[in-house]
Protein backbone atom coordinates (compact mmCIF):
# COMPACT_ATOMS: atom_id res chain seq x y z
CA UNK A 1 0.00 0.00 0.00
CA UNK A 2 1.41 3.43 -0.94
CA UNK A 3 1.51 6.50 1.29
CA UNK A 4 -1.46 8.12 -0.48
CA UNK A 5 -3.66 5.09 0.23
CA UNK A 6 -2.64 4.98 3.90
CA UNK A 7 -3.61 8.63 4.35
CA UNK A 8 -6.90 8.11 2.53
CA UNK A 9 -7.95 5.08 4.62
CA UNK A 10 -6.55 5.87 8.05
CA UNK A 11 -6.52 9.65 8.15
CA UNK A 12 -3.45 11.82 8.58
CA UNK A 13 -3.87 12.11 12.38
CA UNK A 14 -3.86 8.35 12.79
CA UNK A 15 -0.78 7.94 10.62
CA UNK A 16 1.15 10.62 12.46
CA UNK A 17 0.18 9.19 15.85
CA UNK A 18 0.88 5.56 15.08
CA UNK A 19 3.49 5.78 12.37
CA UNK A 20 1.61 3.12 10.42
CA UNK A 21 -1.86 2.07 9.45
CA UNK A 22 -4.01 1.59 12.63
CA UNK A 23 -5.43 -1.79 13.56
CA UNK A 24 -8.93 -2.44 12.26
CA UNK A 25 -11.48 -3.36 14.97
CA UNK A 26 -12.88 -6.83 14.63
CA UNK A 27 -16.42 -5.48 15.20
CA UNK A 28 -17.37 -2.41 13.19
CA UNK A 29 -21.08 -3.09 12.56
CA UNK A 30 -23.85 -2.43 15.07
CA UNK A 31 -24.48 -5.07 17.72
CA UNK A 32 -27.99 -5.61 19.10
CA UNK A 33 -28.58 -7.72 22.19
CA UNK A 34 -31.51 -8.37 24.51
CA UNK A 35 -31.46 -8.30 28.30
CA UNK A 36 -34.16 -10.13 30.28
CA UNK A 37 -34.78 -8.78 33.77
CA UNK A 38 -36.41 -10.58 36.70
CA UNK A 39 -38.02 -7.31 37.82
CA UNK A 40 -41.01 -5.14 36.86
CA UNK A 41 -40.46 -1.78 35.18
CA UNK A 42 -42.43 -0.03 37.92
CA UNK A 43 -39.46 -0.49 40.25
CA UNK A 44 -37.23 2.18 38.78
CA UNK A 45 -34.31 1.45 41.13
CA UNK A 46 -33.87 -2.29 40.69
CA UNK A 47 -35.12 -2.61 37.10
CA UNK A 48 -33.57 0.75 36.39
CA UNK A 49 -30.08 -0.72 36.82
CA UNK A 50 -30.60 -2.62 33.57
CA UNK A 51 -31.62 0.59 31.79
CA UNK A 52 -28.60 2.46 33.21
CA UNK A 53 -26.32 -0.36 32.08
CA UNK A 54 -27.76 -0.38 28.56
CA UNK A 55 -27.50 3.42 28.30
CA UNK A 56 -23.87 3.35 29.40
CA UNK A 57 -23.00 0.57 26.94
CA UNK A 58 -24.49 2.64 24.13
CA UNK A 59 -22.56 5.75 25.23
CA UNK A 60 -19.23 3.95 25.60
CA UNK A 61 -19.59 2.21 22.24
CA UNK A 62 -20.51 5.35 20.36
CA UNK A 63 -23.96 3.95 19.65
CA UNK A 64 -22.68 0.75 18.06
CA UNK A 65 -23.66 -1.64 20.89
CA UNK A 66 -27.40 -1.52 21.55
CA UNK A 67 -29.05 -3.50 24.35
CA UNK A 68 -32.83 -3.59 24.72
CA UNK A 69 -34.08 -4.22 28.26
CA UNK A 70 -37.15 -6.31 29.01
CA UNK A 71 -39.06 -6.55 32.29
CA UNK A 72 -39.84 -9.87 33.94
CA UNK A 73 -42.52 -11.67 31.94
CA UNK A 74 -41.93 -9.87 28.64
CA UNK A 75 -39.54 -12.36 27.06
CA UNK A 76 -39.71 -15.10 29.71
CA UNK A 77 -40.91 -15.60 33.29
CA UNK A 78 -38.99 -13.59 35.94
CA UNK A 79 -37.50 -16.80 37.32
CA UNK A 80 -36.72 -18.21 33.87
CA UNK A 81 -33.83 -15.90 33.03
CA UNK A 82 -31.01 -18.25 34.01
CA UNK A 83 -32.37 -20.89 31.64
CA UNK A 84 -32.76 -18.19 29.00
CA UNK A 85 -29.11 -17.15 29.22
CA UNK A 86 -27.83 -20.70 29.62
CA UNK A 87 -29.66 -21.82 26.48
CA UNK A 88 -28.79 -18.69 24.50
CA UNK A 89 -32.42 -17.57 24.15
CA UNK A 90 -31.22 -14.14 25.25
CA UNK A 91 -27.69 -12.82 25.43
CA UNK A 92 -27.97 -11.49 28.98
CA UNK A 93 -30.12 -11.18 32.08
CA UNK A 94 -30.28 -9.06 35.23
CA UNK A 95 -31.42 -10.88 38.32
CA UNK A 96 -30.92 -11.82 41.96
CA UNK A 97 -28.89 -15.05 41.85
CA UNK A 98 -30.44 -16.44 45.02
CA UNK A 99 -33.73 -16.95 43.17
CA UNK A 100 -32.07 -20.01 41.64
CA UNK A 101 -30.85 -21.77 44.78
CA UNK A 102 -33.13 -24.67 43.80
CA UNK A 103 -30.70 -25.45 40.98
CA UNK A 104 -27.74 -25.30 43.37
CA UNK A 105 -27.46 -23.59 46.75
CA UNK A 106 -24.23 -21.94 45.56
CA UNK A 107 -26.27 -19.44 43.53
CA UNK A 108 -27.26 -17.79 46.82
CA UNK A 109 -23.65 -17.00 47.69
CA UNK A 110 -23.50 -14.75 44.63
CA UNK A 111 -26.34 -12.66 46.05
CA UNK A 112 -27.10 -12.94 49.77
CA UNK A 113 -27.50 -15.51 52.49
CA UNK A 114 -28.97 -14.98 55.97
CA UNK A 115 -26.43 -13.26 58.24
CA UNK A 116 -24.00 -12.88 55.38
CA UNK A 117 -21.89 -10.01 54.06
CA UNK A 118 -23.17 -6.45 53.95
CA UNK A 119 -23.05 -4.56 50.66
CA UNK A 120 -19.57 -3.10 51.04
CA UNK A 121 -18.18 -6.42 52.22
CA UNK A 122 -19.85 -8.20 49.31
CA UNK A 123 -18.32 -5.80 46.82
CA UNK A 124 -14.93 -6.24 48.46
CA UNK A 125 -15.22 -10.03 48.27
CA UNK A 126 -16.23 -9.92 44.62
CA UNK A 127 -13.67 -7.38 43.40
CA UNK A 128 -10.71 -7.81 45.76
CA UNK A 129 -11.29 -11.16 47.44
CA UNK A 130 -11.83 -14.53 45.77
CA UNK A 131 -15.57 -14.07 45.26
CA UNK A 132 -15.46 -12.97 41.64
CA UNK A 133 -13.15 -15.81 40.62
CA UNK A 134 -15.01 -18.51 42.56
CA UNK A 135 -18.47 -17.46 41.39
CA UNK A 136 -17.33 -17.20 37.77
CA UNK A 137 -15.98 -20.74 37.95
CA UNK A 138 -19.33 -21.89 39.33
CA UNK A 139 -21.48 -19.99 36.80
CA UNK A 140 -19.42 -21.43 33.95
CA UNK A 141 -21.28 -24.70 34.60
CA UNK A 142 -24.40 -22.85 33.38
CA UNK A 143 -22.76 -21.19 30.35
CA UNK A 144 -22.78 -17.87 32.22
CA UNK A 145 -20.23 -15.07 32.56
CA UNK A 146 -21.20 -12.94 35.58
CA UNK A 147 -20.67 -9.32 36.58
CA UNK A 148 -21.82 -7.62 39.81
CA UNK A 149 -24.58 -5.18 38.84
CA UNK A 150 -26.27 -3.62 41.81
CA UNK A 151 -26.84 -3.93 45.52
CA UNK A 152 -29.78 -2.68 47.58
CA UNK A 153 -27.87 -2.43 50.85
CA UNK A 154 -29.32 -4.00 54.00
CA UNK A 155 -33.03 -4.55 53.55
CA UNK A 156 -36.10 -4.25 55.72
CA UNK A 157 -37.79 -7.34 57.12
CA UNK A 158 -41.12 -6.92 55.38
CA UNK A 159 -44.78 -6.10 56.06
CA UNK A 160 -46.93 -8.30 58.33
CA UNK A 161 -50.65 -8.45 58.92
CA UNK A 162 -50.12 -9.26 62.59
CA UNK A 163 -47.57 -8.18 65.16
CA UNK A 164 -44.65 -10.52 65.88
CA UNK A 165 -44.02 -10.73 69.61
CA UNK A 166 -41.95 -13.94 69.67
CA UNK A 167 -40.90 -16.94 67.58
CA UNK A 168 -44.31 -18.46 68.30
CA UNK A 169 -45.85 -15.97 65.88
CA UNK A 170 -43.69 -17.34 63.05
CA UNK A 171 -45.31 -20.78 63.25
CA UNK A 172 -47.50 -21.44 60.23
CA UNK A 173 -47.01 -17.95 58.78
CA UNK A 174 -47.19 -17.83 54.98
CA UNK A 175 -44.39 -15.42 54.13
CA UNK A 176 -43.27 -14.20 50.73
CA UNK A 177 -39.49 -14.17 51.05
CA UNK A 178 -36.86 -14.11 48.33
CA UNK A 179 -34.72 -17.08 47.56
CA UNK A 180 -32.53 -18.85 50.07
CA UNK A 181 -33.98 -17.24 53.21
CA UNK A 182 -37.12 -19.30 52.78
CA UNK A 183 -35.25 -22.43 53.81
CA UNK A 184 -34.29 -20.85 57.12
CA UNK A 185 -37.78 -19.47 57.64
CA UNK A 186 -39.18 -22.96 57.05
CA UNK A 187 -36.89 -24.39 59.73
CA UNK A 188 -38.33 -21.78 62.09
CA UNK A 189 -41.85 -23.09 61.48
CA UNK A 190 -42.93 -20.69 58.75
CA UNK A 191 -44.25 -21.42 55.27
CA UNK A 192 -42.12 -19.57 52.67
CA UNK A 193 -43.60 -18.41 49.39
CA UNK A 194 -41.49 -17.50 46.34
CA UNK A 195 -43.49 -14.84 44.44
CA UNK A 196 -42.20 -12.35 41.82
CA UNK A 197 -42.20 -8.68 42.82
CA UNK A 198 -45.05 -7.74 40.53
CA UNK A 199 -47.40 -10.25 42.16
CA UNK A 200 -46.72 -9.57 45.85
CA UNK A 201 -49.37 -6.92 46.48
CA UNK A 202 -52.23 -9.01 45.12
CA UNK A 203 -51.19 -12.06 47.16
CA UNK A 204 -50.98 -10.02 50.36
CA UNK A 205 -54.23 -8.18 49.67
CA UNK A 206 -56.17 -11.39 49.04
CA UNK A 207 -54.73 -13.08 52.12
CA UNK A 208 -52.97 -15.75 50.09
CA UNK A 209 -49.95 -14.84 52.21
CA UNK A 210 -49.70 -13.39 55.74
CA UNK A 211 -46.61 -11.27 55.20
CA UNK A 212 -44.18 -10.22 52.50
CA UNK A 213 -40.75 -8.70 52.13
CA UNK A 214 -39.31 -7.04 49.08
CA UNK A 215 -36.46 -4.54 49.51
CA UNK A 216 -36.95 -1.40 51.57
CA UNK A 217 -39.10 1.70 52.01
CA UNK A 218 -38.80 3.16 48.49
CA UNK A 219 -39.70 -0.01 46.61
CA UNK A 220 -42.09 -1.34 49.25
CA UNK A 221 -44.08 1.88 49.13
CA UNK A 222 -44.26 1.68 45.34
CA UNK A 223 -45.68 -1.84 45.67
CA UNK A 224 -48.26 -0.51 48.16
CA UNK A 225 -47.53 -3.17 50.76
CA UNK A 226 -48.28 -0.78 53.64
CA UNK A 227 -51.87 -0.52 52.43
CA UNK A 228 -52.59 -4.17 53.19
CA UNK A 229 -50.28 -4.92 56.15
CA UNK A 230 -49.62 -2.42 58.98
CA UNK A 231 -46.50 -3.84 60.68
CA UNK A 232 -43.10 -3.16 59.12
CA UNK A 233 -40.21 -5.08 60.68
CA UNK A 234 -36.44 -4.68 60.56
CA UNK A 235 -33.77 -5.72 59.79
CA UNK A 236 -33.97 -8.11 56.87
CA UNK A 237 -31.52 -10.50 58.49
CA UNK A 238 -31.51 -12.63 55.35
CA UNK A 239 -30.31 -9.76 53.15
CA UNK A 240 -27.55 -7.72 54.71
CA UNK A 241 -26.14 -6.84 51.29
CA UNK A 242 -27.89 -8.62 48.39
CA UNK A 243 -25.97 -8.30 45.14
CA UNK A 244 -27.71 -8.30 41.79
CA UNK A 245 -25.85 -9.79 38.85
CA UNK A 246 -25.57 -9.37 35.13
CA UNK A 247 -25.50 -12.82 33.53
CA UNK A 248 -24.08 -13.05 30.01
CA UNK A 249 -24.19 -16.11 27.77
CA UNK A 250 -20.60 -17.33 27.52
CA UNK A 251 -20.63 -17.88 23.74
CA UNK A 252 -22.14 -14.45 23.12
CA UNK A 253 -19.55 -12.86 25.39
CA UNK A 254 -16.69 -14.73 23.69
CA UNK A 255 -17.84 -13.38 20.33
CA UNK A 256 -17.25 -9.78 21.42
CA UNK A 257 -14.15 -7.75 20.72
CA UNK A 258 -11.88 -6.94 23.69
CA UNK A 259 -13.22 -3.37 23.59
CA UNK A 260 -16.84 -4.47 23.88
CA UNK A 261 -16.03 -6.93 26.64
CA UNK A 262 -14.45 -4.06 28.57
CA UNK A 263 -17.48 -1.88 27.88
CA UNK A 264 -19.79 -4.49 29.43
CA UNK A 265 -17.57 -4.78 32.50
CA UNK A 266 -17.35 -1.01 33.00
CA UNK A 267 -21.04 -0.35 32.37
CA UNK A 268 -22.01 -3.08 34.85
CA UNK A 269 -19.69 -1.57 37.48
CA UNK A 270 -21.31 1.83 36.92
CA UNK A 271 -24.82 0.40 37.36
CA UNK A 272 -23.60 -1.54 40.40
CA UNK A 273 -22.57 1.64 42.19
CA UNK A 274 -25.53 3.70 41.01
CA UNK A 275 -28.18 1.27 42.30
CA UNK A 276 -27.21 1.47 45.95
CA UNK A 277 -26.68 5.21 45.70
CA UNK A 278 -30.28 5.52 44.54
CA UNK A 279 -31.61 3.36 47.35
CA UNK A 280 -29.60 5.20 50.00
CA UNK A 281 -30.86 8.54 48.66
CA UNK A 282 -34.51 7.56 48.28
CA UNK A 283 -35.20 5.31 51.28
CA UNK A 284 -35.14 7.97 54.05
CA UNK A 285 -37.99 10.06 52.60
CA UNK A 286 -39.98 6.95 51.76
CA UNK A 287 -39.65 5.69 55.34
CA UNK A 288 -40.87 9.06 56.67
CA UNK A 289 -43.89 8.86 54.38
CA UNK A 290 -44.68 5.32 55.49
CA UNK A 291 -44.55 6.34 59.14
CA UNK A 292 -46.72 9.34 58.32
CA UNK A 293 -49.26 6.93 56.82
CA UNK A 294 -49.48 5.10 60.17
CA UNK A 295 -47.15 2.22 59.35
CA UNK A 296 -45.82 0.70 62.56
CA UNK A 297 -42.06 0.22 62.21
CA UNK A 298 -40.76 -2.37 64.68
CA UNK A 299 -37.58 -4.41 65.33
CA UNK A 300 -37.71 -8.18 65.22
CA UNK A 301 -37.78 -9.66 68.74
CA UNK A 302 -34.38 -10.93 69.86
CA UNK A 303 -35.56 -14.54 70.10
CA UNK A 304 -36.54 -14.41 66.42
CA UNK A 305 -33.08 -13.20 65.41
CA UNK A 306 -31.36 -15.72 67.70
CA UNK A 307 -33.30 -18.67 66.28
CA UNK A 308 -32.82 -17.45 62.70
CA UNK A 309 -29.06 -17.22 63.22
CA UNK A 310 -28.88 -20.65 64.85
CA UNK A 311 -30.86 -22.33 62.08
CA UNK A 312 -28.87 -20.53 59.38
CA UNK A 313 -25.54 -21.79 60.69
CA UNK A 314 -26.90 -25.33 61.02
CA UNK A 315 -28.20 -25.20 57.47
CA UNK A 316 -24.86 -24.05 56.08
CA UNK A 317 -23.08 -26.89 57.86
CA UNK A 318 -25.53 -29.40 56.39
CA UNK A 319 -25.13 -28.06 52.85
CA UNK A 320 -21.36 -28.08 53.19
CA UNK A 321 -21.46 -31.83 53.83
CA UNK A 322 -23.37 -32.64 50.66
CA UNK A 323 -22.63 -29.92 48.07
CA UNK A 324 -19.03 -29.62 46.86
CA UNK A 325 -19.77 -26.45 44.87
CA UNK A 326 -21.13 -24.76 47.98
CA UNK A 327 -18.31 -26.08 50.17
CA UNK A 328 -15.65 -24.61 47.89
CA UNK A 329 -17.20 -21.15 47.74
CA UNK A 330 -18.64 -20.93 51.26
CA UNK A 331 -15.35 -21.81 52.94
CA UNK A 332 -13.79 -18.73 51.37
CA UNK A 333 -16.92 -16.60 51.90
CA UNK A 334 -17.16 -17.43 55.61
CA UNK A 335 -13.45 -16.73 56.22
CA UNK A 336 -13.79 -13.38 54.47
CA UNK A 337 -16.93 -12.58 56.50
CA UNK A 338 -15.09 -13.29 59.77
CA UNK A 339 -12.27 -10.87 58.94
CA UNK A 340 -14.66 -8.22 57.65
CA UNK A 341 -16.77 -8.31 60.81
CA UNK A 342 -13.64 -7.90 62.91
CA UNK A 343 -12.62 -4.83 60.92
CA UNK A 344 -16.09 -3.25 60.72
CA UNK A 345 -16.51 -3.70 64.47
CA UNK A 346 -13.75 -1.16 65.10
CA UNK A 347 -14.73 1.30 62.37
CA UNK A 348 -18.08 1.37 60.62
CA UNK A 349 -20.18 -0.14 63.40
CA UNK A 350 -18.83 2.10 66.15
CA UNK A 351 -18.92 5.23 64.01
CA UNK A 352 -22.47 4.55 62.79
CA UNK A 353 -23.69 3.76 66.29
CA UNK A 354 -22.31 7.02 67.68
CA UNK A 355 -23.62 9.17 64.81
CA UNK A 356 -27.10 7.68 64.97
CA UNK A 357 -27.32 8.54 68.68
CA UNK A 358 -26.64 12.23 68.04
CA UNK A 359 -29.16 14.98 67.40
CA UNK A 360 -28.13 16.56 64.12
Amino acid sequence: MDRRSIIKNAGIAGVLAAGAAPAVHAQTSEIRWRLASSFPKALDTIFGAADSFAKKVKELSGGKFIISTHAGGELMPPFGVVDGVQNGTVEMAHTAPYYFHGKDETFALGCAIPFGLNSRQMTAWMYQGNGGKLMREFYAKYNIVNFPMGNTGAQMGGFYRKEIKSVKDIKGMKFRVGGFAGRVFERMGGVPQNIPGGEIYTALEKGTIDAAEWVGPYDDQKLGLNKVAPFYYYPGWWEGGPQLDLFVNDKAFASLSPENKAIIECAAAFAHTEMQAKYDAKNPDALKQLVGAKTKVLPFPKDVLDLAFKESMKLYAEITEKNENWKKVYSDYSAFRKDQNLWFRFTEARFDSFMQSQKL
